[in-house]
This record gives structure tokens, C-alpha cells and sequence, in this order.
């Protein structure tokens, strides 16, 4: 008898924690997509799962980016403006996606490298 109550309990906690994870995404593209619509981020180009993912890697790195260079670099609204006009420029999601690991402090560096494959107009579907 135990072990079903085991089985139960266990089976309720992965669905609760799958729950959890999906409310979470959820959240987390509800987030990006308010930060997109507020700073005038262009769509991304990609597919369905990478536009997702594009989208929410966009936005942390450059929520990063932001908190890093405006905030405790001092940069000035010169500076930020620039930095969100080269941001507006790569809009293949698999470029976010490619970048999600990076440091707020390597998005400059990051952004003029990017090519013009990034910069839109990509007729691949899959990036």
C-alpha cells in the first residue's frame, strides 16, 4: 500500500513541477514580449519553437546587457539609444538562441559581429 501512495505522490509532484515549468515559460514570454512592444523590437524570423526562444533570449540578454553598460558602466542615453538601434537590427531568432549564454558585457562586441544572415531577411525557416 505504501508504494502506491509513492507512485501517487510522485506522479502529483511531476505534474505539479511540469505545471510549475510551463507557468514559468509562460511568464517569462509574457515578459519579453511587454519588453519587446515597450523598447519597439522588431519580430524575429525563425520557427515557431525558435521565435519562442529567440524571443526570451533577446530579452535576457539584453535586460543583462542593460543592467551591466547602462546601469553600473554609467553609460549615457546616447549610448543606450545606440545600443537598442543595433539591437533592433538582428532579427534571426537563432542568433538570440546562439547567444544565451553571453555576459551583458559582451553584447557591443557581440552585436557588431553580427552578419547580415542576423540581420534579417533570412529565407530559412529553421533559423
Amino acid at each position: 500500500m505504501t508504494d502506491h501512495r509513492w507512485k501517487a505522490s510522485r506522479e502529483a509532484d511531476t505534474e505539479s513541477k511540469e505545471d510549475w515549468l510551463t507557468a514559468r515559460r509562460a511568464e517569462e514570454q509574457q515578459a519579453a514580449t511587454k519588453w519587446a512592444e515597450k523598447f519597439g523590437m522588431p519580430p524575429l524570423e525563425g520557427s515557431e519553437r525558435a521565435l519562442d526562444w529567440g524571443r526570451g533570449s533577446r530579452h535576457q540578454l539584453m535586460t543583462a546587457a542593460h543592467t551591466m553598460l547602462v546601469i553600473e558602466d554609467s553609460w549615457d542615453e546616447t549610448d543606450r539609444a545606440a545600443l537598442e538601434e543595433k539591437d533592433r537590427t538582428i532579427t534571426r531568432a537563432g542568433w538570440w538562441i546562439d547567444q544565451r549564454d553571453a555576459e551583458g558585457s559582451d553584447v557591443v562586441e557581440l552585436l557588431d559581429a553580427a552578419t547580415e544572415q542576423d540581420r534579417g531577411g533570412t529565407q530559412n525557416p529553421f533559423c
